[in-house]
């Protein structure tokens, strides 16, 4: 293992690979006297239980204020996510540590390390005695919530912990042995992140963490709902952000997707068939007034993403073909705009019910969802899975909040202000009350829909939003 201390304020006092620079000698002056005052005082003291390998810095700024220039972050794995005018907070001085578990699959090149299974864990010089675990959206790697969570429960005093997964990318499906594996692996990583971050968490403040909370937006609030009802002993609750639904009886990706793909292309030529292939989005569960939304995820999200999930969980339904032919039409052989999940053997559906969800949460949850999310619509997700959740005995356990005008990435709310409402204030939101409901009892509102206000202006919006009796700023 390495184990190194670098300085943000002293630029490239040190690599993550550990390699020393010219400014090595004013960089240790520096570290010095920050070990004399308690600032990462004895990071050589901090191992991550498991990890093959780690690298501990020690940063005058946790937030990507410092971390994008001492390049402690990637800010590529995080484009897209929130919205451009989101502020940034600073003033949290602390360690973060990068490194990686065991792991046999190299999709992840970040560090050139060329490795999965990737983590950061940062830990502030003023904790308030929690910590936050996520997962990435997507396939992105370990530094993908570092905008949307990661600056804010730093500024708030949290140790944070953020894994890759351990796969990512398009080609995702490629790890593991069997069909729903390399999914599965999602869920094994985050347990294991958890576990390691509780311990260094300890060793770093000398007594474990008060509460750990699971939190994260997509895939990763679907890991959330899947740690809370299979490993609610390692957490205190947690905040699901429009998480992904995989049910083996349907809904899942792979039924409201290929009618996307088939559907939307007539529609977008207008003509003869406009009208129907309009109500068949619609009956889909692509929301009535999200049209706007439909051409950009046609060319970015649809296609892409029902191909790599597809290939994941039924790779024999294209045979050698890998991940399918993009945006084929209709009627050519194994084209995903025909795939039929309902109509697929037995073992398919076995692969999705090894990665499913049950709604048996042990912990408090919140989940808020957007009702414009053209991805994961919501009638065919969110709305679901609060009625699994209330049907497993679990309702009072659990708060939905629904968003009007959220949509699934809050990059679109700089496109179209005037239509659409960004989730990140609302996630905060969520977040505060949760901390009231595990911390004082204080429980949140009852599940409802929070109307975007209709005199707003852009500045408000990116800032509250309030759920009712909780009310946060940025």
């Amino acid at each position: 293992m390495a184990s190194i201390c670098s300085s943000y304020w002293i630029t490239g006092f040190f690599g993550l690979d550990g390699t020393a620079t010219a400014s090595s000698v004013t960089g240790s002056k520096v570290a010095a006297a920050a070990a004399r005052t308690g600032h990462c005082h004895r990071t050589e003291r901090l191992r991550v239980p498991g990890a093959e390998r780690q690298v501990v810095s020690c940063l005058g700024e946790l937030t990507t204020a410092g971390t994008l220039a001492s390049g402690h972050t990637d800010q590529a794995d995080w484009a897209g996510l929130t919205p451009a005018g989101l502020a940034t907070p600073t003033g949290v001085p602390g360690i973060q540590i990068d490194g990686y578990f065991p792991d046999t699959s190299t999709t992840n090149t970040n560090h050139g390390w060329k490795h999965d299974a990737q983590f950061v864990v940062r830990l502030p010089d003023h904790w308030n005695g929690g910590l936050v675990v996520t997962g990435s959206p997507g396939v992105r790697e370990q530094y993908a919530n570092d905008r949307a969570i990661g600056d804010w429960v730093l500024s708030r005093g949290y140790a944070f912990a953020a894994t890759d997964k351990g796969n990512t990318g398009a080609g995702f499906y490629r790890d593991g042995a069997a069909p729903g594996e390399a999914i599965a692996e999602w869920n094994d990583r985050v347990t294991e992140l958890t576990r390691a971050a509780r311990t260094v968490v300890a060793q770093r403040y000398h007594r474990p963490p008060s509460r750990t909370l699971a939190t994260g937006m997509s895939n990763g609030g679907y890991l959330v709902r899947w740690q809370l009802e299979n490993h609610p002993e390692l957490y205190d609750g947690g905040v699901d952000w429009e998480g992904t639904l995989w049910r083996a009886s349907g809904p899942n990706l792979l039924t409201f997707l290929p009618p996307a793909l088939r559907h939307y292309p007539v529609y977008a030529t207008g003509g003869p068939g406009a009208d129907e292939a309009h109500r068949a989005m619609l009956a889909a569960g692509y929301p009535a007034g999200s049209e706007f939304l439909w051409p950009f995820h046609h060319q970015y999200y649809w296609d892409l993403t029902q191909r790599i999930y597809r290939e994941e969980l039924d790779p024999a339904y294209d045979g050698p073909t890998e991940a399918g032919t993009p945006y084929c039409a209709p009627g050519t052989p194994a084209c995903d705009a025909d795939y039929d999940y309902a109509s697929r053997p037995r073992q398919v559906h076995r692969a999705v019910a090894s990665i499913g969800l049950t709604g048996r949460i042990g912990k408090p949850l919140i989940t808020l969802h957007g009702t414009l999310d053209v991805l994961l619509p919501i009638a065919r997700d969110s709305d679901v899975y609060a009625r699994m959740v209330r049907d497993a005995g679990r309702g009072g356990l659990f708060r939905y909040y629904r968003v009007d005008g959220g949509t699934h990435v809050d990059s679109l709310y700089d496109a179209f202000p005037d239509r659409l409402r960004p989730l990140t204030p609302c996630h905060r939101s969520a977040f505060t009350a949760l901390e009231a409901w595990i911390g004082r009892g204080s429980e949140p509102p009852p599940s409802h829909t929070l109307a975007r206000p209709s005199e707003a202006g852009p500045g408000a919006l990116l800032t509250d939003c309030p759920i009712g009796g909780t009310k946060t700023r940025s």
